[in-house]
């Protein structure tokens, strides 16, 4: 303190009129000296830990720690004293101010850059470790990832502010923080900023669909972080760049083009040509789920973007006027229940068009009914997500309606060929056909029906399911059987009837049963 003091007597004889160029001079060197101690002191601020700023969220920039107390508290005075010293501006006579003018700017330029550097450190881990994310997994992270990315720049707002608020307390030129140190200390968080965003929004655009939440995810979130982002990143910093705006602008873009490109996957998917199909559950079905259950985490998002794109839009360019509610009566989520309801109906229809690309119409059948099982239970009796809050009662019968005829459509095509015989389907063309060929052609189909479910699993791990179904099949099957063995029994069947009754109605039943195992 008795340098700073001396160094305050030396000037402000200067001050009083002294055109003493030697004092001039010592004044200038005291100034240099006391901005090496500030420099000094600062950089071991800076040679801390980094922190991670996320872990102080949401707690307000105060709390958010920059300089350490002790270091601060050591650089109050010298701050105190090189403030003290005459300007240009407001000592324009002083025969030192130009040299000490230049001292303290250059001091107070290498703060901005030691500051921006050790913010920088503090950011460089959750940068590096979204980045890796967005790049790496299939869907870029998808809602979580969009997550982190607007609680990674929500945290370099915070860190920025906090230092700016540190920076007014320890700047060496006061009025020249919101000019441009400011926006010095914050130009390498900028630049990570603008990398990060620029790398996720490549990726979206990359593969669209497969970072679709991602897009909307950050669309809303960052959307929320503007205000903060104008007030901190730009009006503080004396900045007319809006990188978030922009950004954001451009995703919305990528957003709304998602809907209607998404529908249109589900229309190919019914459109394209396979060979081998199978009968277990499609991917589309797999994906349009997932997709439906990532809804209700940003429906607000989803929403309002519909809104943009106008209800009915997605369905290329078809669009329509939202469906006007009853008297009394308001739905503030029908563009939503809308969209969902366009994906679920396109959805079955391409499920259709799938299940008529099987050479057995058995097989396409048990593929139908297993997709029209999947989507019923995944989305309206036992959904991951409460996307069924969002599906229209007209959504919700077509879904219910489309399961009936799909379990009506397996019945037909794969237990006709056992009912015929029989004579009770009504389409029996061979009435006149003897009995006892009858009954055997019954049981070569039983054995062709039997070999499809040995390889064509029904309903998946659905153990109830299998179970409906199999208590379905017995009371189409059995009952008939037993009326046709009944008929016969004392007529055609009379001498030796275990040649033609390889298994009776109980064995029959058993064996259906276990098609469902």
């Amino acid at each position: 303190m008795t340098y700073i003091d001396a160094l305050q007597r030396l000037n402000a004889t200067l001050a009083f009129g002294s055109q003493n160029y030697e004092s001039a001079q010592l004044v200038d060197t005291g100034a240099k000296k006391l901005t090496q101690l500030y420099t000094k002191t600062v950089a071991e601020a800076c040679a801390a830990t980094p922190i991670d700023p996320t872990s102080y969220l949401p707690s307000p920039p105060n709390q958010v720690p920059t300089i350490p107390s002790q270091s601060v508290k050591s650089l109050q005075p010298v701050v105190t004293a090189l403030r003290s010293l005459p300007l240009p501006a407001t000592h324009p006579s002083h025969p030192a101010a130009t040299e000490i003018f230049e001292t303290l700017q250059e001091a107070q330029n290498g703060y901005a850059e030691m500051r921006g550097a050790w913010a920088k450190r503090c950011l460089e881990p959750g940068y590096r470790a979204i980045l890796g994310r967005v790049e790496t997994e299939s869907d870029g992270g998808g809602a979580t990832a969009a997550k982190d990315i607007a609680q990674w720049v929500e945290a370099l707002i915070a860190l920025s502010e906090a230092e700016q608020e540190t920076l007014q307390r320890l700047a060496l030129l006061p009025t020249l923080v919101d000019q441009t140190t400011f926006a010095s200390l914050v130009s390498p968080l900028l630049g990570m900023t603008t990398s990060m965003l620029s790398t996720v929004q490549s990726s979206i655009k990359k593969s669209l669909l497969a970072h679709v939440w991602l897009g909307i995810g950050l669309f809303g979130a960052l959307g929320s972080l503007q205000p903060a982002w104008d007030d901190v990143m730009r009006s503080r910093a004396g900045r007319d760049e809006n990188e978030l705006a922009d950004w954001n602008h451009t995703l919305r873009g990528v957003c709304l083009r998602s809907f209607p490109e998404f529908l249109l996957e589900i229309k190919q998917a019914g459109a394209s040509i396979r060979r081998e199909l199978g009968t277990g559950v499609a991917d589309i079905s797999k994906q349009t789920v997932s997709y439906l259950n990532q809804i209700p985490d940003v429906q607000a998002t989803v929403e309002q973007l519909l809104r943009m794109l106008g209800d009915g839009n997605w369905k290329m360019g078809a669009g329509g006027m939202l469906t006007k509610p009853s008297e009394g009566e308001t739905n503030e989520h029908a563009v939503l229940e809308h969209f969902i309801g366009d994906v679920v109906t396109t959805l079955t229809e391409s499920l259709q068009s799938m299940s008529k690309t099987q050479r057995m119409p058995g097989l396409g059948s048990i593929f139908l009914l297993n997709n029209v099982s999947y989507l019923r239970t995944k989305l309206l009796l036992e959904p991951d997500a409460p996307i069924d809050e969002f599906m229209s009662a007209a959504a919700q019968s077509h879904l219910n309606s489309q399961y009936r005829t799909a379990k009506a459509s397996y019945f037909e095509a794969n237990f006709t060929s056992l009912l015929q015989p029989l004579g009770d389907t009504g389409k029996d063309k061979s009435s006149k056909t003897n009995p006892k060929e009858k009954i055997a052609t019954f049981y070569d189909a039983l054995e062709a029906v039997a070999e499809r479910h040995r390889f064509a699993r029904v309903l998946g791990d659905d153990q109830n399911g299998r179970e409906g179904i199999a208590d379905d099949v017995v009371r189409l099957v059995i009952p008939a059987l037993q009326r046709f063995i009944q008929k016969y029994k004392d007529k055609e069947f009379s001498k030796n009837p275990q040649k033609y009754i390889k298994a009776t109605p109980e064995e029959v039943e058993k064996q259906i049963r276990n098609f469902y195992r």
